[in-house]
């Protein structure tokens, strides 16, 4: 065999290997591969070891089941009462049907915040800015169970949606930070007078305590004073009967 013939052999060999490695598709864990045979869907790889048909069977997408986050940039929103609010959320989805997130729709990511976007408008432009600011996880909630269903369609699951900012106009960013400031400063106004009537609760109860205990330490004093005035009267009672008791005998022993 000539020069040109092993060449030619070793190019057919290295055709065929190519050929043959890239029938084998290693799918790993996380990932999903969505195979068209001839131009159409033909089946999704799961992970693990597949083979292909060579010429035939191509890999159109290569899609992660994996938990994703999505950021939806901040939107303009009017609220009932006509404040002018920038909103902003972030989105965990997660991809269930791979098919569907490949044919059913062209960039499904751009869907999902196209809905969001969509539908935070809708909720937020019902309400008032008082009813947003104190009813974020009901508006989670509620974005959650409208843009799944619509992404249902897409093969995606949303997971959660969390609003991340809700900022109103500068002029009412200052006056809820005067509201704060002066309900702070209230709060420790009235501390500081519990406080202050505490100390004079406990001052009084002291001084109460006090006069209770030197009252009490008079009585006992006069109490021993009287023991001892009687205690002394009668012992001088007793000497004086034990005077007349001896000068009565010491009478009768003179007369006989």
């Amino acid at each position: 065999m000539g020069l040109i013939g092993l060449i030619i052999t070793g190019v057919v060999i290295l055709f065929v290997l190519i050929v043959i490695l890239s029938t084998i598709k290693i799918v790993n864990t996380g990932y999903l591969y969505v195979v068209e045979r001839f131009g159409q869907y033909h089946k999704t790889l799961e992970p693990g070891w597949h083979f292909l048909i060579p010429f035939a069977d191509f890999v159109r997408k290569k899609v992660s089941t994996k938990q994703q986050i999505l950021d939806v940039p901040p939107q303009s929103v009017i609220t009932k009462d006509n404040v002018k609010i920038s909103v902003d959320n972030v989105i965990f989805y997660k991809l269930l049907n791979a098919r569907d997130a490949v044919y059913n729709i062209e960039d499904f990511r751009s869907g999902i915040v196209y809905s969001a976007t969509t539908n935070m408008r809708n909720i937020l432009g019902n309400m008032s800015l008082d009813e947003i600011l104190s009813v974020r996880d009901k508006i989670n909630q509620d974005l959650l169970s409208i843009i799944d269903e619509v992404t249902d369609a897409y093969g995606i699951k949303i997971l959660s949606v969390e609003i991340k900012n809700i900022i109103p106009p500068t002029e009412i960013q200052e006056a809820m930070e005067k509201q704060m400031k002066a309900e702070r400063n209230k709060r420790a106004m009235i501390l500081e007078a519990e406080g202050l009537r505490q100390s004079q609760i406990e001052k009084a109860e002291g001084e109460k305590r006090g006069k209770i205990l030197a009252a009490e330490a008079e009585k006992e004093a006069n109490i021993r004073r009287a023991e001892g005035l009687t205690e002394a009267q009668l012992l001088e009672a007793e000497g004086k009967a034990k005077a007349i008791e001896e000068i009565s005998i010491a009478e009768a022993e003179a007369i006989r």
